[in-house]
């Protein structure tokens, strides 16, 4: 799992879906077992940025229901305030956990009550599922491992 991912929603009819990525995230940065960035957008310019969970994650069980929030100009604005959002400073560790009867690798949030759980789909592809206490029903995304 160490190095950079970009990251797709998978679609399941879930609210989330698509929305990340018209706020241009790009996905996520593993440097370490202790050191992870959840997090990463790509600011105007191409430059990646990994912004504070603490600042979005309070608001993930209202994202995709909340009106406006597909408009330009939501969009505008996110990107205006990203320098605002970043961090050098890791955002969540990785550990083996269960999940659903299997052990997987789980990206864990550490200011939030989130689990980012992968199952490997080849080399350089892994199927994320984001279970988050309060969410009806599990975010999935996938990650490609950025070479």
């Amino acid at each position: 799992m160490l190095g950079d991912w970009q990251g797709c929603s998978v679609s399941t009819g879930h609210p989330l879906d698509g929305l990340l990525e018209l706020y241009h995230w790009h996905g996520k940065r593993f440097c370490s077992s202790e050191e992870v960035h959840p997090l990463v957008f790509r600011a105007p310019g191409g430059v990646r940025r990994q912004l504070r969970p603490g600042l979005l994650t309070p608001g993930l069980n209202w994202l995709g229901t909340l009106p406006g929030e597909r408009s330009p100009l939501m969009v505008a604005l996110f990107r205006a305030l990203m320098p605002l959002m970043s961090t050098d400073r890791s955002g969540a560790r990785l550990r083996i956990t269960r999940y659903r009867g299997r052990d997987s690798a789980t990206m864990i949030y550490d200011h939030a009550p989130i689990n980012d759980v992968f199952r490997r789909l080849d080399a350089n592809r892994v199927l994320g599922v984001m279970d988050m206490k309060g969410m009806n029903q599990p975010f999935v995304f996938e990650l490609s491992r950025q070479t």
